[in-house]
């Protein structure tokens, strides 16, 4: 779960992470309300969606009067914001964030997040801040600096000390600062869960303090249910109304921009599948997890959702039957053909627990744009094969 700048320094006030003054507004006018109320005399506008690269798509503006508050605040709420984290078809911007301006010296990068290699948080920081991290590591990938943090022992002054020195900060007080700021930041990132925590910029003022101009935080779903507090700052406007529909049926979906829709049980599978589909020269539409307690209706539930995607030409059904019987599968996709127009070709593989009834069950259905296959290889070909029209 993703949440909103705002929120993100809310938190961050919760721990002693410096930012600077802000308030949220829904309208122009109380937009100008907050940027009187805080004084001045430089705010910055910025734009409330889920994404990053919200400047250079035009949703953050320095304003120097209350004339100029009205004026960005009045661009920037009702506009859809492309950036390269929205896609093309960008997102409503339904929130500003008014913040005092701040004195810049310098800006850095610093991040918390989740080493999947090491299976640790690292702190990722770089002096490139205000550009995306993924240019800076194409580019210049020497000046990001990486520390890992072994979660038995935690943050330590060597871990501190590490990150200082890759930063170049020679200053003793300006060192004392930073290794504060990031211990505060682990902290918070072990407290709540989170699966990620970024700013970008981190400033450093001409006073030599350190501030968290920008935030963003993504949390783990699995753990939301000991964080009512974070569950509280869900906004549901910003996510994936299909995603959210999945969730509610216990399917694990996430659409992509391929053209075969993937219906599997377990994660690691789902990805071989997609691996396989890409391999065969096709390309995945969406990632879909019945689970292991899949029946008919949730079935027939995974094709609704996968068919919604205009851009899907074939359905790869793969399914090896371990705890969820294969037999349950092949109901749901009869379940499915009788409540949703499933107007594209089926590839099906099962496998495993009931696969020879599953396969009688299909066989009987007689329904002609279900395509058995033999196992993974077989299907993924039959699907890029299905969706190039050519079976």
């Amino acid at each position: 779960m993703n949440i909103h700048e705002y929120q993100a320094k809310e938190i961050f006030a919760e721990y002693g992470v410096p930012t600077p003054k802000g308030k949220i507004a829904n309208s122009v006018e109380e937009a100008v309300e907050n940027a009187k109320e805080l004084g001045g005399p430089v705010w910055v506008v910025k734009a409330q969606i889920h994404a990053g690269g919200r400047g250079l798509g035009g949703g953050v503006k320095l304003a120097k009067s209350l004339d100029e508050v009205e004026k960005y605040a009045q661009e920037i709420l009702g506009m859809t914001l492309v950036t390269h984290q929205t896609g093309p078809e960008g997102k409503l911007v339904q929130k500003v964030y008014i913040e005092d301006g701040a004195d810049i010296k310098d800006e850095l990068y610093l991040s918390v997040v989740l080493d999947r290699a090491q299976e640790m948080p690292i702190i990722m920081a770089s002096t490139e801040g205000g550009m995306d991290i993924e240019t800076v590591a194409e580019k210049t990938p020497e000046k990001i600096i990486k520390v890992t943090i072994d979660p038995s022992i935690g943050f330590q002054g060597f871990h501190g000390r590490e990150l200082v020195f890759g930063l170049g900060i020679t200053d003793k007080n300006e060192q004392r600062k930073m290794i504060d700021f990031a211990s505060k930041l682990y902290k918070l990132y072990m407290d709540k869960d989170a699966e990620m925590i970024e700013i970008n910029p981190l400033v450093k003022t001409g006073s030599g303090d350190f501030i968290a101009l920008d935030g963003k935080m993504g949390f783990d779903d699995s753990a939301l249910g000991r964080h009512p507090e974070l569950e509280a700052m869900r906004d549901i406007s910003e996510e994936d109304p299909d995603e959210r529909e999945a969730a509610q049926y216990g399917l694990s979906y996430i659409a992509l921009d391929g053209e075969i829709g993937c219906m599997v049980n377990g994660a690691g599978l789902a990805m071989g599948t997609m691996d396989t589909i890409n391999y065969m020269g096709g390309t995945p539409a969406n990632f879909l997890d019945v689970g292991g307690s899949a029946n008919a209706q949730t079935v027939a539930k995974g094709f609704e959702i996968i068919l919604k995607n205009p851009n899907v030409k074939a359905i790869f059904v793969n399914i090896f039957g371990g705890i969820v019987r294969c037999d349950r599968i092949a109901n749901g996709i009869l379940e499915a053909t009788k409540l949703v127009d499933v107007h594209v070709p089926v590839v099906v593989r099962l496998d495993g627990t009931n696969a020879p009834e599953a396969a009688e069950i299909l066989k009987n259905a007689n329904i002609a744009n279900v395509i058995p296959a033999t196992d993974l290889a077989d299907g993924a070909a039959k699907a890029v094969a299905a969706a190039k029209g050519e079976l």
